[in-house]
């Protein structure tokens, strides 16, 4: 459940940087898997008690508090500059208050497990819109097939073939789009904000605050101040915002920095496992045996869209 994207200036200070892991990088990897694979299951519980809005902005407080706090113990500063800041803004908006917003506004309909298969579509998303945006990212053969066998897993995890029975359109259209805007925001990222020089914490801090901005001026607009404030759903939001917006971005910094970006993103694979596995042992949300045989077909699409060809054969392909 990425909240953020990396420039190039950011890998480079990544990479650059010493590196003091205190654990392994696989369990750190492993906990990473769990807190985005959870996530689903934290904003399933806070909509119990809170508005879509609410949540989404709760999540923001709490993530952009800890990316503060590790900025103040870092010593770093925001960007500077108004032409960065506005970009910023716009993928603050793509990356982190428009989807974090339709998800929530998803499960109120839609389980948790479907949600975390839906954000699972990202890379197909993303391959989709890279043809079409990036003119050196090119197809092949192997890529595309991905990209089919992907949409044939999500047509069986929708289950088509039975016309959708039982399935609510529009929260499992808002979870779609929700994955259609993390890569549409990382391709402006892309474009927008490589090379500014200022550091890969200080970007999403900056990101993150901006969000927090967004959702604190739309969320009076749409919801009511809580009368009573329900414990466990504001528990559940705690976390999501703490440890799935907040502590999970400070680890990917460090798997990224240790084992490359790579490596680090194929946690995206794990998610909707664990987020299946959490809702049907903690919700008790129940799966059809579409659910998970489609989620794996649809990993398996994504992973092949993730195939980048050797440059020798690329370069025998264009003989």
């Amino acid at each position: 459940m990425s909240t953020v994207t990396t420039t190039a200036a950011g890998e480079s200070a990544l990479a650059a940087a010493p590196s003091r892991p205190r654990l392994d990088w696989r369990l750190r990897f492993g906990a990473l898997s769990l807190i985005w694979g959870f996530s689903f299951l934290f904003i399933k519980v806070g909509t119990e008690g809170y508005a879509p809005f609410q949540v989404t902005l709760g999540r923001l407080v709490f993530g952009t508090v800890v990316l503060a706090a590790a900025m103040s113990v870092k010593r770093q500063r925001l960007p500077r500059g108004a032409r960065t800041w506005g970009h910023l803004a716009v993928a603050a908006f793509l990356l982190n208050a428009l989807p974090f917003s339709l998800f929530a506004y998803a499960e109120l309909t839609i389980p948790s497990t479907l949600a975390g298969i839906c954000n699972a579509t990202s890379p197909l998303w993303g391959m989709v819109l890279s043809l079409v945006a990036l003119s050196e990212d090119r197809p092949t053969r192997v890529r595309f097939a991905g990209l089919g066998l992907g949409f044939i897993g999500v047509l069986t995890v929708l289950g088509a073939w039975e016309g959708f029975h039982g399935l609510d359109v529009t929260g499992t259209v808002m979870a779609l789009l929700a994955s259609l805007s993390y890569p549409v925001g990382w391709i402006y990222v892309r474009r927008t904000l490589a090379g500014t020089g200022d550091s890969h914490l200080a970007m999403t801090g900056a990101q993150l605050l901006l969000a927090t901005g967004q959702l604190a001026v739309v969320t009076p607009l749409f919801t009511s101040f809580p009368g009573h404030f329900a414990l466990v759903p504001l528990l559940a939001i705690a976390a999501l915002g703490a440890l799935g917006t907040g502590l999970a971005v400070l680890v990917q910094y460090g798997l990224v920095a240790e084992v490359g970006p790579t490596t680090a993103q194929m946690v995206t694979y794990f998610i909707p496992v664990i987020a299946a596995a959490a809702g049907v042992a903690v919700l008790g949300e129940s799966l059809r045996w579409s659910t998970p045989v489609g989620a794996v077909i649809v990993l398996a699409g994504a992973a092949l869209t993730q195939v980048r060809q050797r440059p020798g054969r690329t370069q025998a392909a264009a003989d």
